[in-house]
């Protein structure tokens, strides 16, 4: 897997995210989080078609022993290492803020508190590649998750061998923002939505197309 790591790199503003979807389109999740400094960003989504998008962001968690586990007020996520750039667990228990409209997640997000929880395995298919940009370094893989989200008085929803994606960088100068990781755009919007509105004022505006997340 050439020179790439999985593990921190101490001192650094860094940032894992996860994302699975089904082959239809019809669903799609994404788990991530960014350690600054003492802090942590955690946030997640599930998007279905024809229901209400269920949001997370917590943006003041402080960094454990462990920064692989986040651990917020009402709210536990873990981004496990099984095997370096092969195998993560990424999961979560928490409640999610269940929006109608999933623009509100762009500003407050105040919708029903919804109790909800990822149980759910990554695998790499494929190699590592670069991600490109100014003053962060990192790399983006694909592969496939197994695993299952339960949302409270729902049947539990099975995820097997979905199609999914993650990425991971970092970045050396505090001074110089990160922003949102650059996700090909959209041709069209018509898929399930999850958008994210960060500390820094950046947004990521996520849209499921049937090749996976893009940005609208």
């Amino acid at each position: 897997m050439g020179t790439w790591s999985d593990g921190r790199h101490p001192g650094s503003i860094e940032e894992w995210v996860f994302s699975a979807w089904s082959p239809d389109g019809s669903l799609g999740a994404v788990s991530g989080h960014r350690i600054v400094g003492a802090t942590a960003w955690y946030w997640a989504a599930l998007a279905r078609q024809g229901r209400p998008l269920l949001h997370i962001t917590d943006f003041e968690v402080p960094v454990r022993a462990d920064p692989f586990i986040v651990k917020g007020e009402a709210m536990w996520a873990e981004h496990f290492r099984d095997d370096p750039m092969t195998q993560w667990t990424v999961g979560n228990e928490t409640y999610a803020s269940a929006l109608d409209d999933p623009t509100e997640a762009l500003g407050r997000a105040y919708g029903v508190p919804t109790p909800i929880a990822f149980d759910l395995e990554w695998y790499a298919t494929g190699a590592p590649t670069p991600i490109i940009g100014d003053h962060v370094d990192g790399y983006e893989q694909v592969g496939v998750v197994h695993g299952a989200i339960e949302v409270l008085g729902e049947p539990k929803i099975e995820l097997v061998e979905v199609p999914g994606a993650r990425w991971h960088r970092w970045t050396d100068l505090p001074g110089e923002p990160m922003g949102p990781r650059p996700v090909p755009t959209a041709s069209a919007h018509t898929g399930v939505r999850a958008p994210f509105a960060f500390p820094d004022a950046t947004i990521l505006d996520l849209v499921l197309t049937p090749t996976g997340w893009r940005t609208r």
